[in-house]
């Protein structure tokens, strides 16, 4: 359903070690410019319908159709880092990169 990159789960890991937390949850909220928008947290507990990706990541199983085929990757650079989305579901996508439309 979704592909982390290597460098997006080190920094995922590196987050819950900073936040004490057992997971981050990727979240899909309808809003921003193009129409959706990604959302990120930390949980400490799984929920029945949570999908588990790579032991680091829940995603609610509602999202899947929004993001099926996601790649999150990390990307550290001199200017400034984060995290990039190639979300084959979206039409289009924003210029701030967490936005996306289907």
């Amino acid at each position: 359903m979704i592909n982390l990159t290597d460098n997006a789960k080190e920094h995922l890991k590196s987050l819950l070690t900073e936040q004490n937390k057992k997971f981050v949850r990727l979240s899909v909220k309808g809003g921003g410019c193009a129409g959706f928008e990604y959302q990120w947290g930390f949980e400490d507990e799984k929920e029945d319908e949570d999908v588990l990706v790579e032991d680091v990541l829940l995603i609610d199983e509602i999202c899947e159709p929004y993001i099926k085929g996601l790649t999150v990757d990390f990307k550290k650079e001199i200017w400034g880092s984060g995290f990039e989305f190639d979300n084959p579901t979206s039409k289009s996508s924003c210029g701030c990169g967490t936005s996306f439309a289907i």
